[in-house]
């Protein structure tokens, strides 16, 4: 850290110079202009960028130095959520068809990645979305009414036996995971440009708050496959009217929990996250007896049902992990 002095010019403009080599590595000449921006701590930031757009980044991928396609796929990924505008996926030779379709699989799965150009030696993917049109609260909420709904179809599986409902539910989970990448790749784009966060209103704990809330769901998302999974696997087993009735308890429980972490979030209500989190005590509980209850059952049935307890339980602790992020963010925000 350096130290410098202010000093006075004219009789009323205070003035401190700027590192040397900070002005030379950012090529800033006589009369450019600088941006500065008075952050909520006090502290100033001083940027040679005066505009809210979203810089020009591309990514150059050479496939010909990639054996497999997960690694590329991989990498896709990993340059999606650094946010990268572009990317161009080349070869020296011709692209191999394998490498083609890993490409499509990527552009398919993030939102707002589009396959631009395409040659026997390259594939240009760019980006056609701007932050600003999909919001951080959109997005959650969006989140949020997927996993919901998926978690109601897993639980009506223990009592219709419909097993094709699996199927439809993995598909949903694709979507909850294709939105999280999506805050992902906003998050660090936010951070790379503190004009753009400021245009939309967000500070960098919220736009954080955001993120963390967003990989929870996915967390949430994972866990009703497994509920799904497993209740197949029952679909055709007559469970005792007081097992199930304990399941759907808990499940209710779980997901009120859910409800309310995500309502206390968005209300700014710090009390009512703090009963959200203690309110899973009760659920862990509840599982507990069910747990309990399995064990008179046989061993492959008995295995499924601790499943999807432990599943419900995973499901309301991190639901109690949206409440603390909540009073977390609430506590730096007042």
């Amino acid at each position: 850290m350096e130290i410098r002095r202010v000093q006075i010019t004219g009789g009323s403009s205070y003035v401190i110079t700027l590192p040397k080599n900070w002005i030379k590595s950012l090529n800033i000449k006589k009369n450019d202009s600088l941006a500065i921006k008075i952050q909520p701590d006090g502290t100033l930031l001083v940027s040679p960028k005066i505009t809210d757009e979203q810089n020009i980044k591309e990514k150059k991928i050479n496939s010909d130095k990639i054996t497999k396609n997960s690694f590329l796929l991989r990498r896709l990924i990993a340059a999606y959520i650094s946010g990268y505008n572009s990317i161009n996926v080349g070869s020296n030779n011709r692209i191999s068809p394998q490498i083609r379709t890993t490409v499509r699989l990527f552009s398919q799965n993030a939102i707002g990645q589009e396959i631009v150009e395409e040659t026997d030696k390259s594939i240009i993917i760019k980006d056609l979305l701007k932050p600003a049109e999909m919001p951080f609260s959109s997005t959650i909420k969006r989140m949020h009414i997927i996993v919901k709904s998926m978690h109601d179809d897993a639980m009506s599986i223990l009592t219709s036996g419909d097993n094709k409902i699996v199927e439809e539910i993995l598909l949903r989970d694709n979507d909850i995971d294709r939105l999280h990448l999506l805050v992902a790749r906003q998050h660090n784009i936010l951070l790379q440009n503190m004009n753009l966060a400021e245009k939309m209103n967000l500070s960098t704990p919220l736009t954080s708050a955001y993120y963390l809330i967003s990989r929870i769901i996915e967390r949430m998302g994972d866990h009703v496959v497994r509920i799904a999974q497993n209740a197949s696997k029952l679909a055709d087993i007559k469970l005792r009217n007081e097992i199930l009735d304990k399941i759907h308890i808990a499940s209710k429980l779980a997901f009120d929990i859910f409800n309310n972490s995500i309502g206390s979030f968005f209300r700014k209500d710090i009390n009512s996250s703090n009963q959200n989190i203690e309110t899973v005590d009760r659920l862990g509980v509840i599982c507990n007896e069910i747990n309990e209850m399995a064990l008179e059952e046989e061993g492959a049935i008995a295995i499924s049902i601790g499943y999807i307890v432990e599943s419900i339980r995973r499901i309301g602790e991190y639901a109690q992990d949206i409440s603390e992020t909540s009073i977390n963010y609430l506590i730096e925000d007042n």
